[in-house]
């Protein structure tokens, strides 16, 4: 059977799955070098994308379309695409079930706009199934927590049985929406923006880009734990902290920063409402699990956008509340279409689902601009380059990475021997300089280089460094210490688990710098063509075949 889960919105994509099994996912910014968080835009991408897999709409049994919060002129939820050339509103479910509901995975069915009859649940069933049906527990037949933080809604707690297939929510946590970190931050430097002027969508683009880089920026200031109690006050002030309660939170304190957080830097601040976040999540989500399930021996899987958060992920590990804890590389709108299937398929019997990471689109090639020069290149040969030019190099094999995350397929990888190679990428890309470079490793050789070191394939987690490593592969050291590391297995069979193998065994260093090929504010490349018009390194490497640059004149 296959079925064709849609993400309309934006961070849209297609996704198909057969029997069980994903083919495929692809999200529309990874597409012709096309604008992070693009929407799916035109009906007609299902179809063109369907077609570059083999399949037409004829071949798919069941069409599921994700829910949303917006609506159509009577008020029910509906997402505005283009069909034949005009907008219209394509009907679906809501973002989150209520009470009243057939539990969190109730079906909801519409017909029209090519589709014949469709199907469609809430935005928050999409992440809850799809992160629990990718994980090793749904494979393993067993029962798990799975905890829903997305944009829109607050922290939600449910368990699936396995056996049963039953799906219940257990509790919300605290009344914070996971949108609340971008909208704090945005009232703080150096995310703060007058957005007059800006389109609806540039605004969106805007806020879905603070939560990562703000993350990364809050490790420039200090966490002042006394300033606690601030947020505690400013919160309770409301029942239910909707995202522009938020936004009036955080300009509460950016006008009287030197009255409630007096001596605190907009960095300072970030990481201390960071960190506070962050507490509180463990502290709630603690108290309702030890409370309700004090036998133990518990799964957790996160899911939503705020799951891509590593240091709440790692603080959640940590705690030793959970015997495991699983995130998929889509925990975000990115995996929405896979989701959305996912519903479908658990609905129809079907547990778990057989993924690979590797299932976005393929690579091609294009036509290189003039004065390139293309010449065979195995990886070790690749990694001999690496190693003794000391050069970055964009790494263009098979097909993309699902999820927002470069992980070796659509890459540059770099030596992180010389801490300038940080800058060096950063500057490439036209990133700020307090953005971290993450380090690549082999599975088997992190836990002599970072602490804990435990495999971590999706960068979803934080580690530090071991003595004596900071000094080594400074170029992947974040500004407090830490690293987003990707762990990769020397068996794994990509061309960058075959780089990085033949790397470490040339140069005696099994980390490379790994960041993500694409233009600045784009999906990762499509193509070879397109990383050779952006000219920021002087070599590619695709498929076994290395690009090289002209000689300036």
């Amino acid at each position: 059977m296959l079925i064709c889960g849609i993400k309309a919105s934006h961070d849209g994509g297609v996704a198909v799955i057969e029997d069980g099994r994903l083919l495929f996912s692809v999200e529309i910014e990874k597409l012709k070098n096309g604008e992070r968080y693009s929407a799916l835009g035109d009906l007609g991408r299902v179809a063109d994308i369907l077609a570059a897999e083999g399949l037409s709409p004829a071949d798919v049994d069941q069409f599921v379309v994700d829910g949303w919060y917006t609506t159509d002129a009577a008020g029910e939820p509906a997402v505005t695409v283009n069909a034949d050339g005009r907008p219209v509103q394509l009907r679906v479910a809501p973002y989150f079930e209520s009470p009243g509901d057939d539990g969190p995975l109730q079906r909801h069915t519409f017909s029209g706009h090519g589709f014949d009859s469709y199907a469609s649940f809430t935005h928050v069933a999409n992440h809850l199934l799809g992160a629990y049906c990718a994980s090793p527990f749904a494979a393993r037949g067993e029962d798990a927590f799975v905890l829903v933080w997305d944009g829109g809604v607050v922290p939600r707690l449910y368990r699936v049985e396995a056996a049963t297939r039953d799906v219940t929510m257990i509790s919300a946590l605290m009344p914070v929406t996971g949108s609340s970190f971008a909208d704090f931050c945005g009232e703080f430097e150096p995310y703060r923006r007058d957005t007059d002027g800006l389109s609806t969508d540039q605004q969106i683009r805007h806020h879905l880009s603070i939560a990562g880089k703000a993350m990364a920026y809050a490790a420039k200031g200090r966490v002042e734990t006394g300033a606690f109690a601030v947020f505690d006050k400013l919160i309770a002030e409301f029942p239910d902290i909707t995202a522009e309660k938020v936004g009036v939170i955080g300009a509460k304190v950016a006008s009287n920063r030197d009255e409630l957080m007096p001596g605190l830097s907009d960095a300072d601040i970030i990481a201390t409402y960071q960190a506070y976040l962050g507490r509180n999540l463990l502290d709630r989500l603690t108290s309702v699990v030890e409370r309700r399930f004090p036998e133990g021996g518990r799964n957790l899987v996160l899911g939503g956008g705020c799951a891509l958060n590593i240091k709440w992920n790692t603080a959640i590990r940590a705690s030793g509340v959970f015997q495991e804890v699983f995130i998929p590389p889509f925990p975000n709108d990115a995996g929405a279409a896979i989701g959305t299937a996912a519903c479908e398929m658990f609905r129809r019997g079907r547990t778990a689902l057989e993924w690979d990471v590797y299932s976005g689109p393929r690579i091609t090639t294009g036509t290189l601009p003039g004065g390139w020069q293309a010449q065979d290149c195995d990886e070790r040969r690749l990694a001999a380059l690496l190693h003794t030019e000391g050069e970055p190099v964009v790494v263009l094999s098979g097909r993309a990475e699902l999820g927002p995350r470069a992980l070796g397929n659509r890459s540059i990888l770099a030596p992180a021997t010389d801490a300038r190679m940080k800058d060096r990428l950063n500057d490439i890309k036209n990133r700020a300089a307090y953005r971290p470079v993450a380090p690549i490793c082999l599975e088997d050789r992190a836990p002599e280089v970072f602490t804990p070191g435990t495999p971590d394939p999706y960068m979803l987690f934080e580690h530090r460094m071991r003595p004596g490593w900071a000094e080594r592969v400074p170029a992947i050291v974040h500004l407090d210490g830490t690293a987003r590391l990707q762990t990769i297995p020397s068996n794994q069979v990509t061309a960058t688990a075959r780089i990085l193998t033949a790397y470490a065994e040339i140069s005696g260093v099994p980390v490379l710098c790994n960041t993500s090929a694409n233009l600045e504010g784009r999906g990762f490349f499509p193509d070879v063509e397109s990383a050779a018009r952006w000219g920021g390194t002087r070599h590619i490497w695709s498929e076994g075949t290395l690009y090289t640059a002209p000689a300036a004149g």
